[in-house]
């Protein structure tokens, strides 16, 4: 094609470009891309609140009959909408300790099946240092604390009791230690010991690791001789499959 045709070629196409038609054309499939994205995200928020208010109707159903329905449902709404959940289960009355409580119960009866089937030898229990006596001799090492089984709280039987079923005990300050242990001694299964924070935090931190995990909540919170389930924990350490 000879130099002037291409030119004239070229000016056609910038004329149509710039001509009221085009504009017109493209000012309309641009607001016509505008409100279908718009449609879309408006249609996905729906549906994320629907699932919402469908989660938190099945939790009120749950605590209501206290019975878990649909656990791998709720599972994941916890999982991907916890803090919208968390809201609309406070518009509803229900306070956030009620809520973590429901959620550490939900983890353990879900977890309690593949927890029963792992050998005692090959669990760990991890205490959390408020449990001991403000007398407590024992001094923080790097794996937490040693019990000197001096008598002045209940750490000192109940960590011997737990140590002759096989368990590996710890008293630990913090999650920090417990991810060094479970890297160290590569325990398949452990328990939590501590208050709802704690739990919570340290179900979520276990998963993580890959490693069954059943929370147990302390019966008082605080930073000093604070109160264990110790009936609660010994129930959950005591776990076993059925015998084929």
């Amino acid at each position: 094609m000879p130099f002037n045709e291409r030119a004239d070629e070229k000016d056609k196409i910038i004329n149509l470009l710039h001509s009221p038609d085009f504009v017109v054309f493209e000012s309309q499939f641009g607001a016509q891309t505008l409100m279908l994205l718009g449609g879309v995200l408006i249609l996905l928020l729906l549906l994320f609140l629907l699932f919402a208010f469908i989660v938190v109707g099945v939790v009120f159903l749950s605590i209501k009959h206290g019975k878990f329905y649909f656990p791998k449902l709720i599972r994941t709404g916890f999982s991907y909408m916890e803090g919208v959940i968390k809201r609309i289960c406070a518009i509803f009355g229900l306070q956030e300790d009620e809520l973590t409580i429901f959620f550490i119960q939900l983890h353990n009866r879900m977890s309690e099946g593949d927890f029963a089937k792992i050998d005692m030898k090959d669990r760990a229990i991890f205490l959390p240092h408020c449990l001991r006596s403000s007398k407590c001799p024992a001094t923080l090492t790097l794996e937490g604390l040693f019990c000197q089984h001096c008598g002045n709280c209940d750490l000192d039987n109940s960590i011997k009791e737990l140590e002759e079923m096989g368990y590996r005990v710890f008293i630990v300050p913090g999650s920090t230690f417990i991810g060094r242990m479970v890297k160290k001694y590569m325990p398949r299964a452990i328990i939590g010991v501590g208050c709802l924070r704690e739990i919570k935090d340290g179900l979520e931190f276990a998963d993580n690791l890959g490693v069954v995990v059943m929370g147990v909540i302390n019966r008082t919170d605080g930073c000093v001789e604070t109160l264990a389930n110790w009936p609660e924990l010994m129930k959950v350490a005591s776990l076993k499959a059925p015998k084929i």
